[in-house]
C-alpha cells in the first residue's frame, strides 16, 4: 500500500499556543497522533513546514509514492498558486483540511485556492476532525480501487 501524506503548512507547528481561541490547545504532535490512530495499518508520512516551496517538494514526492493527500495548507491555501498547480498533478484524492471554519472568518480567508483542487474539503471540526479527513481520505482511496 501507497502510504498517505498528512502535510501541513504554515505556522501549524505552533498549534496549541497560537490563537487557541480559534485553533484550540492540541498541540502537532497530538494531530499526528490523531492522524496515525485513524489511519490504522496504512503508512503515513506527516510532515509540517513554513516554507512553500518545501510544501510543494512533499506534494511532488506524493505524486510519486503516495495514496492520497490529506492537506492543511493554512495560510498558503489563499495566495499560493505553486502549491496549487503541484496538487493539480496529483492523481488521487486530496482532502483539503482546516481547523477553523474559514468560512466563518474574515474574507481573505474565505477563498482557497487548494479547493478548487481538492476532492473534499474538511473545516471547522478542530484538530479532533483531522481523524476524520484520515478516514474520509482512506475511503476515497478505497473507492477508487488505489
Amino acid at each position: 500500500m501507497k502510504p498517505l501524506f498528512i502535510l501541513n503548512g504554515p505556522n501549524l507547528n505552533r498549534l496549541g499556543k497560537r490563537e487557541p481561541d480559534i485553533y484550540g490547545h492540541t498541540t502537532l504532535q497530538e494531530v499526528e497522533t490523531i492522524c496515525r490512530q485513524a489511519a490504522g495499518e496504512w503508512a503515513i508520512r506527516f510532515h509540517q513546514t513554513n516554507a512553500e516551496h518545501q510544501l510543494v517538494e512533499w506534494v511532488h514526492e506524493a505524486i510519486d509514492d503516495g495514496a492520497g493527500i490529506l492537506i492543511n495548507p493554512a495560510g498558503l491555501s489563499f495566495r499560493s498558486i505553486p502549491l496549487l498547480d503541484s496538487l493539480k498533478m496529483f492523481p488521487g484524492p486530496i482532502v483539503e483540511f482546516h481547523i477553523s471554519n474559514i468560512h466563518r472568518r474574515d474574507e481573505i480567508y474565505q477563498h482557497s485556492l487548494v479547493s478548487k483542487t481538492a476532492t473534499a474539503v474538511i473545516a471547522g471540526l478542530g484538530a479532533r476532525g483531522y481523524g476524520l479527513g484520515v478516514r474520509a481520505l482512506i475511503e476515497l482511496i478505497e473507492q477508487q480501487g488505489a
